[in-house]
C-alpha cells in the first residue's frame, strides 16, 4: 500500500474509532460520516477507507488513553457473558463483538450469538423471566443478509444484544473459528474460552470490576 493512501485509512480509522467511542455509532455508519467529514459528499474509493480491524486497532488505542474505565468495563462485561451464557445454555451461546475482543466502547452491547432452531421458545424464557426486549436485526456474521436479534439492558445499564441463528449455522461458525489466524482472530468464544479470558486480567482489575450477579 502506498504512503498517501495508507495515511488516509490511517486518519479515516481514527476519526471512525471516536465517533465509535463518543457517539456509539456501528463501524461501518462511523466509517462512512467519517469519510463525509474529510472529503465531502464527493466519491470515495473504497481502496481509501479502512477495515474493521483498522477501526479496532484505532478504537482501542483511543479508549487506552482517553477512557480510565475501559479495562474495568471489558472486564464486567465479560462476567456478565458468563452469567448470560449460562441462563441461555440450552441454546448454544457464544460471545462475540467488542466483550470478545476486549474492545468496549461506553455504549457497546454485549453480544452474544446464539444457534437453535427454537428461537420462540428463548423469547418466551425471557419474557417468563421478567426481561423485556425488542427485536431488531443484525447482519449475518457470513454476509448472508441479516438475522433477528434481541436487545435489552441487564442490571439498568448494560445493554446486551442477542442475535439468533439457525442451528445449521452453527456448523459454519465453528469452520470460520478454526480457520482463524490465531487464537486473536477468533471472531466467537463459547464459555470455556471466556473464562480463558477472565483469568488472564491483572489482579486489581478483578478486585475493582463490578460484579455482574443479579437479573
Amino acid at each position: 500500500m502506498d504512503p498517501i493512501r495508507s495515511d488516509v485509512r490511517a486518519e479515516l480509522a481514527a476519526l471512525a474509532a471516536q465517533l465509535v467511542a463518543d457517539s456509539g455509532l456501528d463501524y461501518q455508519s462511523a466509517k462512512r460520516k467519517a469519510a463525509r467529514q474529510v472529503f465531502g459528499d464527493g466519491h470515495i474509493s473504497a481502496a481509501l477507507l479502512p477495515d474493521n480491524d483498522e477501526i479496532d486497532q484505532s478504537l482501542l488505542e483511543h479508549l487506552q488513553l482517553f477512557d480510565q474505565d475501559h479495562d474495568q468495563r471489558v472486564e464486567r462485561y465479560r462476567r456478565a457473558a458468563l452469567v448470560w451464557m449460562e441462563r441461555l445454555a440450552d441454546y448454544n451461546p457464544y460471545l462475540a463483538g467488542a466483550a470478545w475482543k476486549g474492545i468496549v466502547a461506553a455504549h457497546a452491547p454485549l453480544h452474544l450469538q446464539t444457534f437453535t432452531d427454537d428461537a420462540k421458545d428463548l423469547e418466551i424464557r425471557l419474557l417468563n423471566d421478567g426481561i423485556h426486549f425488542d427485536v431488531v436485526e443484525v447482519a449475518h456474521f457470513a454476509g448472508r443478509g441479516d438475522v433477528p436479534a434481541l436487545t435489552f439492558y441487564w442490571e439498568q445499564d448494560l445493554p446486551i444484544l442477542v442475535s439468533l441463528y439457525r442451528y445449521d449455522d452453527l456448523r459454519g461458525a465453528l469452520k470460520r473459528q478454526r480457520g482463524s489466524a490465531g487464537a486473536g482472530r477468533a471472531e466467537r468464544g463459547g464459555p470455556a474460552a471466556v473464562r480463558e479470558l477472565l483469568k488472564a486480567i491483572p489482579d486489581d482489575l478483578a478486585s475493582a470490576a463490578v460484579p455482574a450477579a443479579g437479573s
